[in-house]
C-alpha cells in the first residue's frame, strides 16, 4: 500500500479526552476515530490489527474443533425472560422497541441465543461435543465509557460455547478453550497471565480470566512467587499459616476518640498501627438483612466473597440514618459490643487479641476487645482483598500483585442456561439431560489496545509482528528523485510478491515528518531509502523496537526482509 493513496490521518495533539495510551496513541495514529461516547470507527490501520487478531482467534478455534457461525445482535426479549436475565443484567442492557411493539435488546451476549439453537438442533449425545464461535459485534451500555477501546459500549468480541453431555465431558473442553487461549494470546505476542476468576452476571461454576499486564490494568491480580497459581483479587484465597489464638493481657477500656472516625484517624490518635484495630463494616444484603462484618484495621473488604458467603448478588454500606439506629452512635464508631445484628468476621480476626474497636458511642472506642470474652461472631471466613505479601494457598510461596487488562475469559456454565431454557439431549440410556456448557470471551479491540498499552515508547507505537498493521514501512526520503523512487518501488514490489505486509511511504513530505510517522503507527521493521546510501549501493534498515540502525547492501535487503518477518512471526 502506498501512503499517498491511503488514508492515516495521523495527529500531533493528544485529544484532550484520551486518558491512557492506548487511546491517545490510536488516535493519534488514524487507528480510530470517536463517534459517540464509548463508540468508534475503525479507521484503516486500525481495522488491519484487528483483522489480525481475528484471524490468530480463528485458526486456534479451528484447531481446537470450534466452528464458526454468526448470531444476531438485536435479540428478543422472550429469549433474555426465558434465562431470567432480562430483568436481572441491569442498565447495561439497552433495550428497545420494534414497530410492533415487541421488546428486544442490543446483545451484550449470547448465551440465551446460542442455546436457543442448538436446543432446536441437537437431540442425542451423540452429536457431541460440541463447539460454536462466532465474531460480532456487541453492545453494553456502560455508565462511564473511557479509556477508549478499553471500556467501550459497542465492540468485537470472539464468543464460543460448548455443549457436552456431563461434567467430565465439559472438563475437557474447557481445557481445550483454555489451551487455546494460552495459544492465541503468545501469538499476538503478548505478556499475560491466567488467572482464576469470579463469574459475575455470566454465572457458572469456576472462570478463568486472561489478563495482559501492564500498568494501565484497570484489574488487580496476584501470582505466586513459586508457583502457577494466579488469580484476581476478587477471587484470590491467601494461605492461613497456623496460629495460636493469643491470650487476652487487657481489659476492655473505653476512651475518648473525639471526631476520630476512620482507621487512619484512630490509629494516629492512639499512636497504635492499623494492624490493632478491628474496623466494623455494617451492610445489608440484597435480600434486606443487616449485618456486621469485622476485619482487620488494614484490610479492604471483598465484597465478592462476601456475597459468596451469604448467597446474595449483592451487599451494600448501611446509611447514615440506619447505623444511628443499628448502633446508637454516628458512623464511624460501630463495634461488635453488644451489637444486635449477625457478625461475621475475617479469619485474621480470630488471630487478634487486645485490639480497637468502635464502642457504638459518638467519639469513643474501646481498648483491650477481645474475641469470644468481649464479643462474639457467628463465622469466621475468608472475607478480604488479597495484597502481595500474603501467603500463596497453594504452596509456601508468597503472593506478588500486578495490574492488568482483561482480554479474555472463560466459564464453566454447567446447566444454569440449558435447564432455564429446556435444552437437552438423549443420553446413552434414552434419558433427557439437560446440556453442559461452558462459554469463552475474547475482546477483539481490546487486546489491540492492550497490546499498545504493552508496546509502546515516548514516540509511539511498538507493535508485536503478529499482530502490526503491516511489516515494514519503506520510507523514500526524496520521492521526486527518480533514484530513490526507482530502487524503493523495486523493493516494495519483491516484498510484496514475497507476501510481505509493506507500506511505502512516497509522500512528498520532509524527513522527520516521515520517521515521526513511522515511529507513531509502530511498523516494527523501517527501511529507508535516500540518496546518501544509494552512492554506497544500500538501504538503510531499523528495528522499531531496539532502535538499532544498520547499512545493508540493497541486493540483499529483500531477502534479510523477508527472512525476519518469518523470524518473528515464528517466535
Amino acid at each position: 500500500m502506498r501512503l499517498t493513496e491511503y488514508l492515516l490521518p495521523t495527529l500531533k495533539e493528544t485529544p484532550a479526552d484520551a486518558e491512557i495510551v492506548s487511546h491517545r496513541l490510536m488516535l493519534r495514529s488514524g487507528m480510530i476515530r470517536k463517534v459517540a461516547a464509548g463508540i468508534y470507527t475503525y479507521l484503516p490501520l486500525g481495522l488491519r490489527s484487528v483483522r489480525k487478531v481475528e484471524q490468530i482467534v480463528r485458526e486456534e478455534m479451528d484447531r481446537a474443533g470450534a466452528m464458526e457461525l454468526l448470531m444476531p445482535m438485536v435479540l428478543p426479549a422472550e429469549l433474555w425472560q426465558e434465562s431470567g436475565r432480562w430483568e436481572q443484567y441491569g442498565k447495561e442492557l439497552l433495550r428497545l422497541r420494534d414497530r410492533k411493539n415487541s421488546e428486544f435488546c442490543l446483545s451484550p451476549t449470547h448465551e440465551e441465543v446460542i442455546t436457543d439453537v442448538v436446543r432446536g438442533t441437537v437431540r442425542s449425545y451423540r452429536q457431541l461435543p460440541l463447539n460454536l464461535y462466532q465474531i460480532q459485534g456487541k453492545f453494553r451500555d456502560e455508565i462511564r465509557p473511557r479509556f477508549g477501546l478499553m471500556r467501550g459500549r459497542e465492540f468485537i468480541m470472539k464468543d464460543a460455547y460448548s455443549f457436552d453431555i456431563d461434567d467430565v465431558s465439559a472438563d475437557s473442553s474447557y481445557d481445550k478453550m483454555y489451551q487455546a487461549y494460552q495459544r492465541i494470546f503468545k501469538r499476538c505476542g503478548l505478556d499475560f497471565r491466567a488467572v482464576e476468576a469470579d463469574t459475575g452476571n455470566i454465572g457458572g461454576s469456576s472462570s478463568h480470566e486472561f489478563m495482559v499486564l501492564a500498568e494501565a490494568g484497570e484489574d488487580a491480580i496476584v501470582s505466586c512467587d513459586s508457583c502457577e497459581y494466579a488469580a484476581n483479587v476478587e477471587k484470590a484465597q491467601m494461605r492461613m499459616d497456623r496460629q495460636t489464638v493469643p491470650e487476652p493481657t487487657a481489659e476492655l477500656q473505653l476512651v475518648g476518640t473525639p471526631q476520630r472516625k476512620t482507621i487512619a484517624e484512630v490509629a494516629q490518635f492512639l499512636e497504635l498501627p492499623q494492624s490493632r484495630l478491628i474496623k466494623t463494616l455494617l451492610v445489608e444484603t440484597d435480600g434486606g438483612e443487616q449485618l456486621a462484618v469485622l476485619l482487620r484495621g488494614d484490610r479492604e473488604l471483598n465484597e465478592i466473597k462476601l456475597c459468596r458467603l451469604l448467597d446474595c448478588l449483592e451487599v451494600t454500606m448501611l446509611s447514615e440514618e440506619a447505623v444511628q439506629q443499628l448502633t446508637g452512635a454516628p458512623s464511624g464508631f460501630a463495634g461488635p459490643v453488644d451489637l444486635s445484628c449477625r457478625i461475621l468476621a475475617d479469619n485474621e480476626v480470630r488471630t487478634m487479641a487486645d485490639s480497637v474497636i468502635g464502642a457504638n458511642q459518638a467519639d469513643a472506642h474501646y481498648l483491650g476487645a477481645n474475641v469470644g470474652r468481649d464479643f462474639q461472631v457467628s463465622e469466621f471466613a475468608d472475607l478480604r482483598q488479597a495484597v502481595a505479601g500474603d501467603g500463596c494457598p497453594r504452596c509456601d510461596g508468597t503472593l506478588q500483585s500486578w495490574r492488568g487488562i482483561e482480554v479474555g475469559h472463560v466459564f464453566k456454565l454447567g446447566t444454569k442456561y440449558s435447564q432455564a431454557l429446556g435444552a437437552k439431549v438423549l443420553n446413552a440410556n434414552g434419558k433427557d439431560v439437560p446440556l453442559v456448557m461452558g462459554c469463552y470471551g475474547i475482546g477483539i479491540g481490546r487486546t489491540v489496545a492492550a497490546a499498545i498499552e504493552q508496546n509502546y515508547d515516548d514516540s509511539g507505537i511498538i507493535f508485536p509482528m503478529p499482530i502490526a498493521p503491516f511489516q515494514v514501512i519503506i520510507t523514500l526520503l526524496n520521492p521526486k528523485d527518480e533514484q530513490v523512487r526507482e530502487a524503493g518501488g523495486q523493493l516494495y514490489d519483491q516484498l510484496l510478491r514475497a507476501g510481505i505486509e509493506v507500506l511505502l511511504d512516497d509522500r512528498d513530505e520532509r524527513p522527520g515528518s516521515k520517521f515521526k510517522d513511522a515511529e507513531l503507527i509502530g511498523i516494527p521493521i523501517r527501511v529507508t531509502v535516500g540518496n546518501r546510501a544509494l552512492k554506497e549501493d544500500a538501504f538503510e534498515v531499523q528495528k522499531r523496537k531496539d532502535g538499532e540502525r544498520q547499512m545493508m547492501a540493497v541486493a540483499d535487503t529483500a531477502a534479510w526482509l523477508i527472512d525476519e518477518v518469518k523470524r518473528e512471526l515464528a517466535e
